[in-house]
C-alpha cells in the first residue's frame, strides 16, 4: 500500500507571498529610486523650482541636496535591481537605503513637501514588505 504524505496547502503559499513581498519591495524601491533621481536632477538643474522656507530648522543648499537625492536615488535603484534577482544582501541594504532616503526626504520637507510624503510612504512601504519577508524564503 502506498501512503503519501499529507500536504499542507498553506505552506505552499507561504513561499509564493514572501516573493510577491519581494517583488513589490524591488517594484517600490525602483519607483521611488526613479522618482529620487529625477528630483536630484531638478534640484541640481534649477533649484528655483523648490519653495524656500527661511524659518526651518533644516537649512541646507538645495544644489547639495538635489546630489544627494540623485546619488541615494541612484543607489536604490542599483538596489531594486539586486531585489528583483532575490540577492540576500540586496534585501538588507534595501532596508538601510530606504532609511537613509525617509531622513533626507524628512529633511527636504519644506522645500517640496508632497513629493517628499509620498516618497516616505513609499520608502515606508518597502522596508515593512523587506522586513516581514521571512530568511530563506528569497530563494524559493
Amino acid at each position: 500500500m502506498a501512503t503519501t504524505a499529507p500536504h499542507d496547502h498553506r505552506s505552499a503559499g507561504v513561499p509564493a507571498a514572501a516573493t510577491g513581498l519581494t517583488f513589490f519591495a524591488a517594484v517600490m524601491l525602483a519607483i521611488a529610486g526613479i522618482l529620487d533621481l529625477f528630483r536630484g536632477i531638478m534640484a541640481i538643474a534649477q533649484d528655483d523650482v523648490f519653495v524656500r522656507t527661511p524659518n526651518y530648522v533644516f537649512k541646507f543648499d538645495l544644489t547639495s541636496w538635489g546630489w544627494i537625492q540623485l546619488v541615494l536615488g541612484a543607489i536604490a535603484i542599483l538596489v531594486s535591481i539586486g531585489l528583483f534577482a532575490a540577492a540576500t544582501w540586496a534585501r538588507v541594504v534595501g532596508v538601510g537605503i530606504a532609511a537613509l532616503l525617509i531622513i533626507a526626504n524628512f529633511l527636504s520637507i519644506p522645500y517640496y513637501p508632497v513629493w517628499s510624503l509620498t516618497l516616505i510612504a513609499l520608502y515606508g512601504f518597502t522596508i515593512w514588505a523587506l522586513c516581514v519577508v521571512k530568511p530563506g524564503s528569497l530563494n524559493d
